[in-house]
């Protein structure tokens, strides 16, 4: 049963940062068709928000492994 829970645990801490990751997609290229002269600055937010979310993926990732452990 224990396996079932990290197992669920699991899948909601991927399943965040994956909807993180497409909602700044979507909205950086929605940003970038209306303002393409703004691309420099779109993009250096995006990718600290990606850095960010990969982030929060790897140590909720870490936390699972360290409870099966």
């Amino acid at each position: 049963m224990k396996i079932f829970a990290l197992i669920f645990i699991m899948l909601i801490s991927s399943l965040g940062p994956s909807i993180v990751i497409a909602l700044v997609g979507y909205a950086s290229v929605q940003g970038l068709s209306r303002n393409p002269s703004a691309s420099s600055k779109i993009l250096v937010t995006m990718i600290l928000a990606f850095v960010f979310a990969e982030a929060i993926a790897i140590i909720s990732l870490l936390a699972v492994l360290n409870s099966l452990g």
